[in-house]
């Protein structure tokens, strides 16, 4: 009773306001959205498909129609557009988080909003979305409404609509899709960049069985059909890569975009999106990963696959990305979690260095053993007693573990996690608050694009500066949404001193270690990485404005013969500097 006082009463208190329209406005109109690299060149145009294919209600299976109302609007066909337990149950969120949240909307008040408003969290925007909703229920009959919806639902690639969908994720008709692809199309809107299976399919199988498991708790499946379906592999139709310019790069620039003013926001908003892309950088990052090695396939893709993140460390800014050998559709520089191996070696000096150690404290590397675990080095040798700077220039794995022990695999983990590393499992069966972490072995791993944007804090004098693919943003008006770099997006995460002293050691790794196939100048510093079983091969190097990362590894984790950091990754490290030099950019 209180709930619906409240509620009547917001609705009263806008309406004498006069500040909510109660008809339906007209659908607005699409404008193209332009992406123009760091110089000011269009490099891509984003608009929305106006050749989508409406699936008619029958056409519909009946199990994507259950998929959406179990997991959308479980009550859809007993309310009048809102439901009033929903609300309260979301305005006790807000108050509770002491925010706006989304929550509690129906199918119906979604349809309002995705045709009519925009995409603004706000108390005005969400009554107005009711009164829509009432609106549009005194119109329309429920399967009308869930036919509309259903035909403008967005689920990521720019395709907008079940039908659109259905082709794009399986390349088949809608009518034809059984419970498994019903299951994992219903789960993509929720969150379409992080939920496609051309992306991620392991949070797309882990969503499909959140799906599977709330239509059986509204009996539209039994619990042992849910159980059975949520085990199956889901096949995809193959990918048609896109043609156009840096495409790994444009499609991580509109995912981003996408994440902050939605897909009707890109692809209709008429926004022009000013990058961080260097496109001579670029092109010299494509054709340095030309020298990937063929090896063997794996899903139909060449094997093994590789990526290349080039950041100006002082700005954050993205120069340049490549997510693989270009014949797919997965970033694997933004989306691959891989395991870094000893690339993971600099936050445990870092650390120590924060803690009083100096590259010329003498350290241990002897046989350890940890409860049954017994770490070994590379050569399966020992060095005994050695400088700080040694054991990092030659990837002591004994030594590294023992400095961890003494400072505390915690410290490292959580300036890993200060310079921006997300991947970082804290808790948990499995967690990576242990020491094998000191040595790369990870729960997820971490991407490329990350584990280069953390190496930016070395070489920005300890300050951490977050990554960006984006230096402006206007709106169709020329109005500015955003611009970076944003002074509040830095910290200083390291003393200077100790960024000084790391950059000596890692100096080292480039000039005397495991990474003397970079040592293009004095100036360059980096770290290798090999995971033990030859799954992953990392390099990281930089010089005083330049942060470059490349990794090697299979989509399939196998074995790549005995590839290391140091040998392919750090060829292809100075493949890309030297070009990089040779064009008279700043490094």
């Amino acid at each position: 009773m209180l709930g619906i006082v409240v509620v009547g009463g917001g609705f009263g208190y806008l309406l004498a306001a006069e500040n909510i329209r109660t008809d339906l406005p007209d659908i607005q109109q699409s404008y193209t959205t332009h992406i123009y690299d760091i110089k000011g060149n269009e490099i891509a145009v984003v608009h929305a498909e106006e050749d989508r294919e409406p699936a008619t209600i029958d056409k519909v299976p009946n199990h994507l129609k259950n998929a959406f109302l179990a997991v959308e609007d479980a009550r859809f066909y007993q309310h009048i557009g809102i439901d009033v337990r929903g609300i309260m149950r979301a305005l006790w969120e807000n108050i509770r988080h002491q925010s706006v949240m989304e929550g509690g909307s129906t199918i119906t008040q979604q349809l309002a909003r995705n045709y009519y408003l925009t995409q603004e969290q706000s108390y005005h925007r969400k009554i107005q979305e009711m009164f829509l909703a009432l609106k549009i229920e005194h119109r329309h009959t429920k399967d009308e409404i869930l036919e509309l919806y259903l035909n403008q639902i967005y689920f990521g690639r720019g395709a907008y609509g079940v039908q659109a969908a259905s082709k794009a994720y399986f390349g088949k008709n809608v009518e034809d899709l059984d419970l498994n692809e019903c299951a994992m199309l219903a789960g993509i809107p929720k969150s379409p960049n992080y939920y496609s299976p051309m992306d991620n399919m392991e949070a797309a199988q882990e969503r499909k069985a959140v799906v599977l498991n709330q239509m059986a708790k509204y009996g539209y499946i039994s619990a042992s059909t849910a159980q059975k379906t949520a085990a199956e592999e889901v096949h995809l139709a193959k990918p048609v890569p896109k043609e156009g310019k840096a495409n790994y790069f444009v499609d991580y620039v509109i995912q981003t975009m996408i994440d902050k003013y939605g897909a009707d926001g890109l692809y209709k908003g008429g926004l022009k999106i000013y990058t961080t892309l260097d496109m001579d950088a670029q092109q010299a990052a494509e054709e340095a990963m030309k020298n990937l090695p063929e090896m063997k396939d794996a899903n139909g893709l060449k094997q093994p696959q590789g990526a290349l993140v080039a950041i100006d460390p002082h700005t954050g800014y993205i120069k340049a990305m490549v997510g693989g050998r270009g014949t797919d559709m997965f970033n694997r520089a933004a989306l691959a979690e891989r395991q870094p191996g000893s690339a993971f070696k600099p936050f445990v000096f870092a650390a120590a260095l924060e803690s009083g150690y100096t590259p010329s404290t003498v350290v241990d590397d002897s046989p350890l053993n940890i409860y049954g675990w017994s770490p070994q080095n590379y050569n399966r040798g020992f060095s005994g007693s050695v400088p700080l700077q040694y054991a990092c220039e030659q990837s002591l794995n004994v030594a590294t573990v023992r400095v961890a022990q003494d400072v505390g695999i915690d410290k490292a983990i959580n300036l890993a996690r200060e310079m921006g590393i997300s991947t970082i499992v804290m808790e948990g069966d499995k967690n990576d608050v242990n020491l094998s972490t000191a040595l790369g072995g990870m729960t997820k791993g971490v991407t490329p694009l990350e584990l280069t944007s953390a190496y930016c804090t070395f070489a920005n004098k300890g300050r951490y500066v977050k990554h960006t693919a984006i230096a402006k943003v206007l709106d169709r008006n020329g109005n500015v949404l955003e611009a970076y770099p944003v002074p509040d997006k830095t910290k200083q995460v390291l003393k200077e001193k100790t960024a000084d002293y790391l950059n000596t050691m890692l100096r080292g790794v480039v000039a005397r270690g495991t990474g003397t196939a970079a040592n293009i100048n004095d100036t360059v510093a980096g770290k290798t990485g090999t995971t033990s079983d030859y799954h992953d091969a990392w390099f990281v190097g930089y010089v005083p404005d330049l942060v470059v990362g490349v990794w090697i590894g299979c989509d399939d984790n196998q074995q790549m013969g005995t590839m290391t950091g140091g040998t392919l990754p750090a060829h292809i490290w100075t493949i890309f500097m030297k070009k990089i030099i040779e064009g008279n950019n700043k490094v």
